[in-house]
């Protein structure tokens, strides 16, 4: 056997799998497009040839020995899904990949491996737990991990160790209620953050104030995202690595990530969030009114969420993190206004550093790191 961990990232618009090291590297990867609108059946087949095609190129090249089918040429496998989920036992019923309604995923891969640890969370937990392990969170023994695009997830550590709750949605930080009269929620609720701040939400925002996207700016398509990375809490310049796909993104790529964030919604239409960012960085007044939006929201959850949890550090990946000062002055004015003890002023925002690699690192740290990320 390797030393070498399976870690599989799955999401509403790809599967990602690779081989980890136990420095938290990926030594191989693979990725393909999630079925649409697959049954069981064919999900789980397309999980599983891309894990073959993963192990098999491995052992040509020599990273694992013996016959990969045999199930013994990992040391664990980790996985990161979007929820919700029986947790930990890992039966998953993603919001945006309906031909899996409590499917067994984890027992099934255990079934596939036999004799190794299978564990399984919430892939915006994964995100989170990677940024703490080995990304921009290292060395914080207090931290959350946030994940703003199609929705808005997270992931909690506090005294070094992944806080899970009792059933394992501690850090749902996206449906704390940051404006009671405020949209509705996809949970039921209204006023959340992920109902004001996520990508789509935000656009939509923008339409009823009478938006018309791209008159300030060439088309999203066109143009990348503005290329100035967000600023920390500190109010230095930082590059944005958290956003790992644009506000288009779904979770684990890495997006939603929330239970209850994961709709599957494509941006593909010209009211999108991400033309969103490239009007208000043109000076479009409306743009820059929604993504002041976004930012206060933001702040004032980070606010409550550091004074609940006494915070060192809060990291924001996924597509809007890419929107650089436009979201991050408005975020931490906010959060200044309102963090006004001073434990809690010391609290840092910074932008999320692992890449498109964030989900795969953080679900073989449930294998890899078990002191820290697993307690059952």
């Amino acid at each position: 056997m390797s030393g070498l961990v399976l870690a599989v990232d799955i999401g509403g618009t790809k599967f990602a799998v690779a081989l980890v090291d136990s420095d938290g590297n990926v030594r191989t990867a693979r990725r393909a497009a999630t079925p649409p609108g697959g049954d069981a059946r064919t999900l789980w087949k397309a999980l599983g040839e891309l894990v073959d095609s993963l192990l098999d190129g491995a052992a040509a090249d020599g990273l694992i020995n013996g016959d990969a089918a045999a199930g013994g040429a990992v040391a664990g496998v980790g996985i990161g899904c979007g929820g919700p989920m029986t947790w930990p036992e890992g039966a998953v019923s993603p919001l945006n990949m309906p031909g899996w309604r409590g499917f067994p995923l984890r027992a099934r891969l255990a079934e596939r491996f036999p004799g190794v640890p299978v564990r399984i969370h919430n892939d915006a937990v994964c995100l989170a737990v990677a940024e703490h392990w080995r990304g921009a969170g290292r060395g914080s023994a207090n931290m959350l991990g946030m994940v703003v695009s199609t929705g808005v997830g997270g992931g909690l550590i506090l005294g070094d160790r992944l806080i899970d709750g009792g059933s394992g949605n501690a850090g749902h930080i996206g449906h704390i209620v940051v404006d009671p009269g405020g949209p509705p929620c996809g949970c039921g609720g209204r006023g959340c953050l992920e109902a004001v701040a996520r990508g789509p939400g935000l656009a939509a925002w923008a339409v009823e104030q009478g938006w018309n996207p791209g008159a300030a700016g060439p088309p999203a398509a066109a143009t990348a995202p503005p290329g100035e990375g967000p600023r920390t809490s500190g109010g230095t310049a930082a590059t944005s690595g958290g956003g790992n796909g644009a506000l288009n993104g779904e979770p684990g790529d890495p997006g939603a990530g929330s239970a209850y964030a994961g709709s599957g919604y494509v941006e593909a239409a010209v009211a999108s969030g991400r033309q969103l960012a490239l009007d208000a960085e043109a000076g479009d007044e409306i743009a820059l009114a929604a993504m002041s939006r976004a930012g206060r929201a933001l702040g004032l959850a980070i606010a409550s969420a550091t004074n609940l949890c006494d915070l060192d550090v809060v990291t924001i990946g996924g597509g809007l993190s890419q929107a650089g000062p436009l979201l991050f002055d408005p975020l931490e004015a906010t959060l200044r206004d309102h963090t006004r003890m001073e434990f809690a002023r010391r609290v840092r925002v910074v932008p999320a550093s692992l890449g498109q690699d964030a989900g795969l690192v953080g679900a073989a740290a449930l294998i890899l790191a078990t002191d820290r990320y697993w307690t059952h």
